[in-house]
């Protein structure tokens, strides 16, 4: 069936709740693995930071993914890469499923990453359809999808892999991604591509951006450390529930993903301040925000509540810094928007992989103080472009 290309630019609601609802079920399948990795560990006699390798290459799989596919989104027709990295990530994932060892398991990982795009060609994708007054809203209701998606994965990865085990949860990606996709396939409209340029001058035009858009290079720098905090935390949350005097099992990271679902569901007010405040209002808030939650994580041994109250407001942080990041670049050249997103993406997806093995090394040496501390230490070197800006203003000088 051809669905009939969209002549104006406008976003119907339903199709909106549709694509976060897409962003979310396919960003999980690059997050389930963090809620079950001392499972996957015990299966192949891993340790922590051995074990934590699997995150690793799950997250660089997908931030060369960004680099190298997403670009297509700018000269190919969206709605069939949308559809093309929606399959082969249902594909991948029975390989992840079917990994008879650890280097296996890692290699699938790493390429599930790869292909696992779909998230970050919808953003785009839906930006453009938006109107300019609502954009961030939009931009807001999808992120909100995607953070969703992403504690989605570690409920199920939680509570399925305690029951059941870590390949059952794959397992469930697979089908629902495979059912997405051809839901998609019927009510997606066409989106011609902006340019024909080729893939060798989409890839060259990549670095250019960094180098003449200083609020790409900004916001790509906050996006990236915020989002390594993130993932230091995540990646190592597990091992601790596990390593506290109760023991605690699988089930109850799953917990806190729905404890952090609650953060998440500030997108759409996200959305709507970035519309109307300043990236040193949003941002700073959200980052300042953030830095506070790891300072409460380091009181979690004397009470678990200390912990439940600091997930909540690193994830409404996490979240809010992102969808500021993503309207201000966005805003930038609509004719760009898949290399914008490719640039930003793959630098954010690289701090997430740095956070996920500063977060498994600082496991590994200084156990939950040194998590902690690396997550504060990231999330205020996140902070520095724009105490830079506010210097750069208060002498008159103008920001480059």
């Amino acid at each position: 069936m051809t669905v009939p290309p969209l002549q104006s630019p406008t976003l119907p609601w339903k199709l909106t709740y549709l694509l976060a609802l897409a962003a979310g079920l396919t960003v999980a399948n690059i997050y389930y693995n963090q809620p079950l990795l001392p499972a996957i560990g015990r299966d192949f006699h891993s340790g922590a930071a051995a074990t934590g390798a699997i995150a690793v290459a799950t997250q660089l799989g997908y931030a060369l993914g960004l680099f190298l596919l997403v670009p297509l989104g700018d000269t190919l027709e969206r709605r069939s890469l949308i559809l093309a990295s929606a399959f082969a990530s249902s594909f991948v994932l029975l390989l992840v499923i079917a990994s008879p060892n650890f280097p296996c398991l890692v290699t699938g990982s790493f390429l599930l990453g790869l292909v696992s795009i779909t998230p970050q060609l919808i953003v785009p994708y839906a930006a453009a359809l938006a109107a300019p007054q609502s954009r961030g809203q939009v931009v807001g209701l999808i992120m909100g999808g995607l953070f969703m998606g992403i504690l989605f994965s570690r409920v199920a990865g939680g509570f399925l892999g305690n029951e059941l085990s870590w390949r059952a949860v794959f397992g469930l990606g697979a089908m629902l991604t495979f059912l997405l996709t051809i839901v998609l396939h019927f009510h997606l409209p066409l989106q011609p591509p902006a340019s024909r340029l080729s893939y060798l001058q989409l890839l060259s035009s990549l670095f250019p951006l960094l180098v003449k858009e200083p609020v790409l290079r900004r916001h790509a720098f906050m996006g990236a450390l915020g989002f390594g905090a993130f993932s230091a935390f995540w990646t190592t949350l597990a091992f601790y529930l596990q390593s506290r005097p109760e023991h605690f099992s699988g089930s109850t990271v799953g917990l806190f993903g729905f404890i952090a679902m609650g953060g998440a569901a500030v997108a759409p007010l996200s959305g709507w301040l970035s519309d109307r405040y300043s990236a040193q209002v949003v941002n700073g808030s959200s980052l300042l925000i953030v830095v506070v939650s790891f300072l409460m994580m380091l009181l979690a041994d004397f009470s678990i509540c200390w912990l439940i109250a600091a997930v909540f407001l690193m994830d409404a942080g996490v979240q809010t810094n992102q969808i500021s990041n993503q309207t201000r670049i966005y805003a930038l050249a609509p004719e760009l928007r898949n290399r914008i997103t490719s640039v930003y993406m793959f630098t954010y997806f690289m701090g997430g992989a740095v956070g996920s093995a500063f977060g498994a090394q600082a496991w590994a040496s200084w156990h939950w103080t040194g998590v902690c501390l690396t997550g504060a230490i990231m999330a205020g070197l996140a902070s520095l472009p724009l105490l830079s800006r506010l210097a750069i203003a208060g002498t008159g000088t103008r920001d480059a």
